[in-house]
């Protein structure tokens, strides 16, 4: 259209060779009749162009956004089916980037990389025909600068790509470093080291921005270089375009065609280092993602069912040894823990008490021997229906940066009504519900990342009353009481013993007052089973738990 209409304002312009005034006015109204539908014409095709790159954006740019939700979620839910090994072999932030900044990758594929992919085939091919087709001679002049345009863009990019994905991962650091220094701001204040860890993030911050400077300096000659090379071939289109005029191959219309012409090649060609950088790098980012989606988990159960635990908890010829680990956490532990009763287990720091606990949690399998619940195989049973059955409150408490209402609420489903009144039920019997009246804003304060907010104590009881309100068929303590004075302590086993009601409690404390009124104690050193029997059985024998009782009286006595 643009060469039709140069080339029919020259023909016109050429009828009036003459500067009479009359032959002015024909002249204004011809052309300015030609020129307005040339324009009209331009705008209508505009228009077109716009609504269907609109289309386009739609179904390609939204496509791939949906195709980012579903594959963080897939990978989210995986992540979440994986085992304790899985997350003791891979780095919090490994799993973090794989979710963030691969999918992010992968996006970038199945969205701009094929819209691009598909409009630069496209593009060449129609404009390049179009080109040769009128003039073969100045179509291939004018094309030469762009094979060395893209070439130069693929070299530019990759080497844009590896300064981006090493200011990447030197972010990742300094976020990590940053994380890590807050969450410990306690400890940097108390040894009085601001300036010690402040020179760390300086040295952090200085290598990020050494990074920022190589990727600045690449970029100050690329697009310099890019904007050289597309006008090289603009400047080629009209002097080679002019001489083929003078030499009547052309017209003064096909110059201005062809100008339009390479000006639409440019981003095609451009793309196409930009594009197949973008396939580069995403498929290196779906390799990463399919390692951990091919990832299975080494414990399988049923999905479906319900785990009937009537009678007892018994352990036969139970061992366990961490990967890596030469000398057993447990070894050869055969004990029973009846429905309804109370069983303590005590033993000193490193003795396998949390390694026995997280087998009953089912968070890892025994290396020998069988848990049983009421004679059924535990690897046997619907995993998700015999967690619902326990309250377990861990002896390193996590709390979520949230309310200390939906802290208590986290473990019951989604579909409980009145949450808010069963928080308050629970705190009461944790013990915490005093505390939390005292705060500004009651159940619903903030407690901060990891409850930074909050004293260990209360910590320990939030974790304990999050326990309480599943109203679960078994509550596991693992060594949590060891935070709370003897007071809180007592309170909180007094109210344990009014509402047990057949329920089946299982202590684990270094402690003689949380584990002597339990109906069994099982005394465990280095992994093994030392003694096994109630509070006076074991005192009777004058062995290892007397002497840790006798030796723990004495201390108190010392205190008060």
């Amino acid at each position: 259209m643009v060469r039709k209409a140069i080339d029919l304002i020259k023909e016109i312009l050429a009828q009036y060779p003459n500067s009479k005034e009359l032959d002015k006015i024909i002249l204004k109204e011809t052309l300015g009749t030609e020129v307005l539908k040339f324009f009209l014409l331009l705008i209508a095709f505009a228009l077109v162009r716009g609504i269907f790159m609109y289309l386009m954006r739609q179904t390609l740019i939204v496509m791939s956004r949906h195709i980012e939700y579903d594959l963080k979620n897939e990978i989210f839910e995986h992540y979440q089916e994986l085992d304790q090994g899985f997350y003791r072999n891979n780095r919090i932030g490994d799993l973090m980037a794989r979710i963030s900044e691969d999918v992010g990758r992968v996006r970038m594929y199945v969205g701009p990389a094929i819209m691009y992919a598909i409009n630069l085939v496209l593009t060449i091919i129609l404009v390049l025909t179009v080109m040769f087709s009128v003039n073969a001679h100045l179509a291939l002049l004018v094309i030469l600068p762009l094979p060395i345009l893209s070439f130069t863009i693929y070299r530019v990019n990759n080497q844009i790509n590896k300064r981006s994905d090493a200011i990447q991962k030197q972010l990742s650091n300094l976020t990590s470093f940053v994380q890590e220094a807050f969450s410990g701001i306690r400890v940097i204040k108390a040894f009085a080291a601001e300036k010690a860890n402040q020179k760390s993030f300086e040295t952090e911050t200085k290598n990020y921005r050494e990074k920022q400077m190589q990727l600045a300096k690449v970029e100050a000659y690329f697009f310099p270089l890019m904007l050289f090379l597309t006008g090289l071939s603009s400047l080629i289109t009209i002097y080679i375009g002019g001489i083929e005029v003078i030499d009547g191959n052309a017209t003064l219309g096909n110059i201005a065609e062809f100008v339009i012409y390479v000006n639409l090649l440019v981003w095609p060609v451009t793309s196409l280092g930009y594009t197949s950088s973008l396939i580069q790098r995403a498929a290196a980012s779906q390799a990463r993602i399919n390692e951990f989606l091919n990832t299975k988990t080494t414990m399988e159960y049923p999905k479906t069912g319900k785990t009937q635990f009537k009678e007892s908890i018994v352990f036969e010829h139970v061992t366990y040894t961490y990967p890596g680990k030469n000398i057993p956490a447990l070894s050869n532990l055969n004990f029973e823990i009846p429905k309804g009763s109370t069983f303590a287990i005590l033993g000193s720091t490193g003795s396998g008490k949390t390694t026995l606990i997280q087998l009953l949690l089912r968070l890892f399998d025994p290396s020998e021997g069988k848990i049983r619940i009421d004679q059924e195989n535990l690897k046997y049973c619907p995993l998700n229906n015999w967690k619902e059955q326990i309250g377990y409150v861990p002896q390193d408490v996590f709390l979520f940066s949230d309310t200390i209402s939906n802290n208590i609420s986290f473990g019951l489903k989604e579909n409980v009504e009145d949450k808010k009144q069963k928080a308050i039920e629970a705190a009461k019997m944790a013990a915490l519900y005093d505390n939390i009246m005292e705060f500004p804003q009651n159940f619903e304060t903030k407690v901060g990342e990891r409850g930074i907010s909050l004293s260990g104590g209360q910590k320990q009881r939030v974790a304990i009353a999050r326990a309480f309100i599943k109203d679960p068929e078994i509550l596991i303590f693992d060594d949590c009481l060891s935070a709370l004075d003897t007071k809180t302590e007592a309170d909180i086993l007094a109210k344990l013993a009014a509402i047990k009601n057949n329920k089946t409690l299982i202590v684990v404390s270094h402690r003689v007052s949380s584990v002597k009124d339990a109906d069994q104690i099982l005394v465990l050193d280095e992994g093994k089973i030392l003694e096994f029997g109630t509070h006076q059985t074991l005192m009777a024998l004058n062995g290892s738990y007397s002497d840790i009782y006798n030796k723990q009286i004495q201390e108190d006595l010392q205190i008060n």
